[in-house]
């Protein structure tokens, strides 16, 4: 056995892969959450501008 074969193991691969999932998985729930609150303050500041604008 080589120096590197405890680490090329079927069970370290499937260890490696769950980190990677999971890290996967929380970068796209952030990008999730940020896109869904980007949009919203924009269309409350446009529908906020509208009624001043009718105001005035």
């Amino acid at each position: 056995m080589g120096k590197f074969d405890r680490r090329n193991s079927q069970k370290m691969k499937r260890r490696k892969g769950q980190v990677k999932k999971k890290e996967r998985a929380k970068r796209q729930a952030q990008a999730r959450s940020q896109a869904t609150t980007a949009p919203a303050p924009k269309a409350k500041k446009s529908s906020g501008a509208k009624p001043e604008a009718k105001a005035e």
